[in-house]
């Protein structure tokens, strides 16, 4: 009888989900959302079992990769990539992508295929969401400490020479905080910072504002979105005093790419 009773509770609950899910806009947003990073932390954990046999190695990414792109099709989105061909191949690379929201880790799952040696860079806090950031170090994801600006600069020097022995992919956000408008904000220097230490080049990457989401509204739909990568921008050569020029080329190049992708996806 108990048996039955949980099961008829457990339909009802099903039901009930379901129903709020398709007549409030606000509940599937928060339903989704909810749904998408227990998923993540859900994946994380079941494969640090595996990952910690290589412990602080990109290749763990595929790993995890590969369940979050999953994950984007269980949510109801998907991603168009073009520009495979700019791909910077055999050597590093600091990988700058504009921020839109906490989906942008569906983005980079997709991405990893292309890319060889394909890493992040993360705030410290990330290290202690507990076995999430144990599977984020495993993949080997180097953390910031941003409130110490003397640390962070250490930080990324070290890590500029480290990309540069390994011919690590090093995604980072310039915008440094999250961004869905008309078009990108200004970009921070930590990124340039990385390029121009370790001489490697910029690629850069836009994804095309998400169609099918809307925090202002609560809408969090079904569709697609684009994402274009871009040819990489060399900085052989350039010095300190070079940073800002550098900057902006990158910047105006990738906004160009932000608007013209974002009309063809809404």
């Amino acid at each position: 009888m108990a048996v039955s009773n949980g099961l008829i509770w457990s339909a009802s609950l099903v039901v009930s989900v379901y129903a709020l899910i398709s007549i409030s806009k606000v509940f599937r947003y928060y339903f989704k959302f909810v749904f998408f990073m227990a998923a993540v932390v859900f994946f994380s954990t079941i494969l640090i079992p595996v990952m910690i046999w290589q412990p602080r190695s990109w290749k763990n990414g595929y790993r995890t990769s590969w369940s979050i792109r999953l994950i984007s099709k269980m949510v109801g989105v998907n991603w168009q990539i073009r520009g495979q061909e700019n791909v910077v191949k055999n050597n590093g690379a600091v990988v700058v992508i504009n921020h839109q929201s906490a989906l942008d880790m569906l983005v980079l799952a997709d991405l990893f295929p292309f890319f060889d040696g394909l890493t992040n860079i993360a705030k410290k806090e990330i290290l202690y969401y507990g076995t999430y950031g144990f599977a984020s170090w495993l993949q080997g994801t180097i953390f910031i400490d941003r409130a110490n600006s003397g640390k962070a600069v250490e930080t990324l020097n070290k890590t500029a020479e480290h990309i540069r022995k390994n011919k690590l992919k090093l995604t980072m956000f310039p915008e440094g905080t999250r961004n869905g408008g008309k078009e990108l904000l200004p970009f921070k220097k930590g990124a340039f910072h990385v390029a121009i230490a370790s001489q490697l080049p910029i690629q850069p990457i836009v994804i095309a504002k998400y169609p099918f989401l809307d925090a202002k509204t609560h809408t969090f739909g079904s569709g697609t979105s684009h994402v274009k990568i871009l040819p990489p921008i060399s900085t052989v050569g350039l010095t300190k005093a070079d940073m800002d020029q550098l900057i902006e080329r990158t910047r105006s190049t990738m906004n160009d790419a932000y608007q013209s992708l974002s009309n063809e996806a809404l």
